[in-house]
């Protein structure tokens, strides 16, 4: 058991390591920059369309998953390629698995895309 003193200024700076990883993520991660692109439209959209307080709620989480999904997604890959540079079998298991995460995740955030903007576009 760590007997560390809890330090209010210690977790203010490890906020710097998660910035520098996003900073990271979409600046290395081209499938990042994709649903950075994706994510600033839908919320371009959602102001325009002037959509509900729920359907804010389910755009943005939807929006976070994706991303959530994303930089887990890169961050196995990037461990794996450490792990085993040369090809290995059960690690293209682990990163088509963390690949699928993502796969899902963008599938409902295309689902909950489709609910809250097609009315508003197109009925």
């Amino acid at each position: 058991m760590n007997n560390q003193q809890f330090s209010i200024i210690d977790r203010i700076r490890s906020f710097k390591y998660a910035f520098n990883g996003l900073k990271l993520f979409f600046i290395n991660d081209h499938n990042g920059r994709v649903h950075l692109f994706a994510a600033l439209a839908a919320i371009a959209l959602s102001f325009y369309l002037k959509i509900s307080r729920i359907e804010w709620i389910a755009v943005l989480s939807v929006i976070s998953m994706v991303f959530v999904a994303e930089i887990i997604n890169s961050s196995i890959e990037k461990l794996a390629d450490v792990v085993s540079p040369d090809y290995h079998p059960k690690i293209k298991v682990v990163k088509d698995l963390a690949a699928a995460a993502v796969l899902v995740a963008a599938i409902l955030a295309a689902a909950v895309g489709a609910i809250v903007f097609i009315p508003k576009l197109f009925l």
